[in-house]
């Protein structure tokens, strides 16, 4: 079924039922990626590595925040 039909679809029901679809699809999109956490950990540990044996320089705090 297509995007379209679903909204056409979507619009013949009552308000309630649309504000529970609506919700729902909210809700949907909320939900954490486990895949993208563990994506960010492995690049965190990998920046934190190059910092230690001097290949990345580290940036002072004060400097992010001018």
């Amino acid at each position: 079924m297509s995007t379209k039909a679903l909204l056409d679809a979507a619009m013949k029901l009552k308000p309630e039922e649309r504000l529970t679809l609506v919700e729902g699809l909210i809700q949907s999109l909320d939900e954490p990626d486990k895949r993208l956490d563990e994506i960010w950990a492995e690049e965190s540990e990998k920046r934190l590595k190059a910092y230690r044996e001097g290949k990345l320089e580290g940036i002072p705090m004060e400097e992010i925040f001018k």
